[in-house]
């Protein structure tokens, strides 16, 4: 088996249903729901939402340690016409603008929104990757 890849990535919300319903403002289909948590379907891997204190608890880590920000999450679109049309929609549903899609000096074009927990995301159209119809990177 492959060590070179990501199964799940979950994040720590204050409010779980505040945060599914900010995902589901901006397309996102919830693949299972339980009380502490949510579970999105991802290209062959998942992605889900814990509450903080169900996280603190598995974790076993005080939920007053647990921190978000200090990474970035990342989708990548065709165009930039595609980046500002998903990023107006993240700002719609409630994300906090951090900095608006623009030319960036490594050649593309990015901007990044904070979801309603603060969980950074940048919004990216790179012209040296390429990219499949479902969004996939080739």
């Amino acid at each position: 088996m492959k060590t070179n890849r990501v199964t799940l990535i979950t994040l720590g919300v204050k409010d779980l249903n505040r945060a599914r319903a900010f995902y589901e403002a901006i397309g996102w289909e919830p693949s299972n729901v339980q009380d502490e948590v949510v579970f999105y379907d991802m290209n062959g891997m998942k992605f889900g939402f814990y509450t903080l204190e169900g996280l603190a608890k598995d974790t076993r880590k005080p939920v007053e340690e647990l921190k978000t920000g200090a990474m970035t999450l990342a989708q990548c679109f065709p165009t930039e016409a595609d980046v500002d049309a998903a990023f107006d929609k993240a700002l719609a549903a409630g994300a906090t603008e951090i900095a608006r899609p623009e030319k960036v000096f490594w050649g593309g074009y990015s901007g990044y929104i904070a979801d309603p927990d603060g969980h950074l995301w940048e919004y990216a159209m790179n012209p040296f990757w390429e990219m499949d119809e479902d969004g996939h990177l080739t």
